[in-house]
């Protein structure tokens, strides 16, 4: 400790002095011993100041302190100087404390600035967050983003400090009008979904109930219609909930596939049938077309009338090789009726053995459709209908032509 002692003296009757730049004055009175005690003891306060301003002083300095608060304490250090009941150099104490006090001001002047400087972007930051919200409640539809985005808005909010409370106050008004309108927004949004999606399942289910009744349908071409119309109508309506959607389709694809598949398996047999017809017929057209027509035309007549009948009960072939079978087995009939044409006007009407041949075989058409009626075979009717028809109409030119 310096000797602040220096600075002071005790008179004779115990009055203590200290000395200043415009002269002595009374600090006060020390009875209790020695003079140089009380000079001790007055400088010991002092230091105590020195000490004080020092703590000041470097927590200044440091940035621990607040410099509001270190003025405050530097001016009250400064203004008890004039009354101070201490021996020390006061004078280069007060000079001190005025310089420590333009560096509080200038710092304190700082801390000001930099706390408006924090408050304005504390301000700017949250009012771009309330806009932000603003925003999103008013346009957004990515509802799980946009919520998401409005609770970390929120998180941030509350870490920003430093506006002021009336300015907060209607900040916060505003958030939350616009988190209270994304949600009525978004609320309003789903329940007009849900309804949509419950539309649509009513829809769908109606659509199921008409597939349902056609899986079973034999029409297959006006069913596969109707089929693929009810797909179209799928296609275009809305979506149901994802459990019910999945549902649906399942049954709806059911029953297509319940129509397709057996509509496939009646096909495949039918192909594999006229198949078979068409290696009949073409085998049956070999032994037409092999026929010696010129050399014995009776023999060849008949033969071909028994190709025929056999022909009509082979039944149907695919349609592309049916023209062309039919076409060929023509030519043979007509070069058969050809020959017998001439051996027609070569014999008279009486004893012409091929009338009589035509007639027992307009018979047997007759016996034939006879027994397919009493078969109750429907195509066989059909066919021995035809073969009958077409046999009395050449009896009926041959007789003309006789």
């Amino acid at each position: 400790m310096s000797d602040w002692t220096a600075f002071g003296r005790v008179d004779a009757d115990g009055t203590v002095y200290v000395k200043t730049a415009e002269g002595e004055r009374v600090v006060g009175s020390w009875q209790a011993g020695a003079p140089e005690e009380g000079l001790a003891h007055f400088a010991r306060r002092f230091a105590d100041l020195i000490t004080e301003v020092e703590l000041t002083e470097a927590r200044l300095n440091s940035g621990a302190a607040d410099a509001n608060h270190s003025l405050s304490t530097i001016r009250r250090l400064r203004a008890s100087l004039a009354e101070a009941h201490v021996v020390g150099d006061i004078d280069g104490l007060a000079n001190r404390l005025d310089r420590l006090a333009t560096l509080a001001e200038e710092k304190a002047t700082e801390a000001r600035a930099a706390r408006d400087a924090a408050r304005s972007e504390a301000l700017a930051r949250k009012t771009a967050l309330v806009e932000e919200a603003e925003k999103l409640a008013a346009e957004s539809t990515g509802w799980k983003t946009a919520g998401d985005r409005l609770k970390e808005i929120l998180g941030e909010w509350k870490s920003i400090r430093g506006v002021d409370r009336k300015t907060d106050g209607e900040l916060w008004k505003r958030f939350a009008a616009a988190r209270d309108g994304f949600t009525r927004r978004r609320g309003a949004h789903f329940a007009s979904l849900d309804a949509q999606r419950k539309q649509a399942q009513t829809i769908k289910e109606e659509l199921v109930v008409e597939a349902e009744k056609l899986q079973d349908s034999t029409e297959w071409a006006h069913t596969a219609g109707q089929l693929k119309e009810l797909m179209n109508q799928w296609r275009v309506a809305p979506r149901a909930s994802k459990e019910a959607e999945q549902r649906l389709w399942e049954k709806f694809r059911a029953a297509q596939d319940a129509f397709f598949t057996r509509r496939s398996e009646v096909f495949s047999a039918r192909d594999n049938e006229q198949r078979a017809n068409l290696e009949r017929k073409q085998a049956l057209l070999a032994e037409a077309e092999a026929l010696d027509v010129d050399g014995d035309p009776k023999g060849a007549q008949a033969k071909l009338r028994e190709i025929q009948a056999q022909w009509h009960e082979a039944g149907r072939v695919p349609r592309e090789a049916a023209g062309g079978l039919e076409r060929r087995l023509r030519a043979v009939d007509d070069k058969v009726r050809e020959v017998m044409d001439s051996a027609w006007r070569r014999t008279s009407p009486q004893d012409n053995p091929l009338l009589a041949q035509m007639r027992a075989q307009v018979a047997e058409a007759e016996e034939r459709l006879a027994r397919a009626k009493a078969a109750g075979d429907a195509r066989r009717v059909r066919d021995a209908e035809q073969a009958l028809g077409s046999k009395r109409q050449f009896l009926s030119l041959a007789e003309q032509s006789s």
